[in-house]
């Protein structure tokens, strides 16, 4: 018996992207780049078989993650059909695919993977630091912009991520200058943290308790005033009642 499932009233979301497959005009060319230059590893290769003897030529690829690579992060199919390479732009393009984006495991592989890049020749189309990541773009040989980044710490931007897509601080993309990296980037819509909040509570609490005891101590000095004067005046001047203020 079929299971039943229920219909769900809206569309259930995905998790992330699995893979990202391109078409390329010399496989062979795009394998160099995509392992040399980006550095992943190809983990297989769409084989001819009795039953499929005319597949294209396919390669899969993998990001390395903790020493581990997946079945494939990108996939490459030769189409030796596609239009020659266009300088890469960000808007006004010719390709349907406009970049793809690389997370590198932290600050240091980025920065050391840009170093890398630079010291073979890549040209840095872009070099920009966003609210949300810090990045470089580069080109594939089919003109597919390839952006490297590090992501900031979610903190920084997950209040306000609007106002951190709004951030952009374009950067040197040849030289030194190219390489350079702050580390005092901005927050976006960053709420008060809580150990922030509690000594504030306190702040505010004490300055209650300051101002009740400065108001009792006036109110005490008052009384022990009335409390002489009427030591002053004898036992029958102090058992009259006082005025009311």
């Amino acid at each position: 018996m079929a299971e039943q499932i229920p219909v769900p009233a809206e569309a259930q979301s995905p998790i992330g992207i699995n893979h990202l497959v391109l078409n390329v005009r010399d496989i062979e060319e795009s394998h160099k780049f995509w392992t040399e230059i980006v550095g992943l590893k190809q983990v297989a290769t769409l084989r001819q078989k009795p039953d499929r003897p005319t597949m294209p030529k396919m390669r899969f690829y993998s990001a390395v993650k903790e020493g581990q690579v997946t079945h494939h992060t990108v996939a490459l199919v030769e189409s030796p059909n596609l239009p020659a390479p266009s300088e890469w732009v960000l808007a006004n393009g010719t390709l349907a695919i406009n970049h793809v984006a690389l997370t590198m495991p932290d600050r240091d592989s980025w920065l050391k993977q840009l170093a890398f890049l630079q010291s073979r020749g890549v040209k840095f189309n872009w070099r920009v630091n966003h609210g949300v990541t810090h990045s470089v773009y580069i080109n594939d040989p089919n003109g597919y912009g390839v952006e490297f980044l590090y992501e900031l710490p979610r903190e920084m931007w997950e209040n306000d991520i609007q106002g951190a897509i709004d951030y952009i601080e374009n950067l040197p993309s040849e030289g030194a200058e190219a390489l350079l990296d702050r580390t005092d980037s901005p927050s976006f819509g960053q709420a008060v943290p809580a150990a922030e909040e509690r000594l504030e509570g306190r702040l505010r609490r004490g300055s209650r308790a300051g101002a009740i005891r400065r108001r009792g101590g006036r109110q005490g000095s008052r009384h022990r005033g009335r409390s002489s004067r009427a030591g002053c005046r004898g036992p029958a001047a102090a058992r009259r009642p006082s005025r009311s203020r």
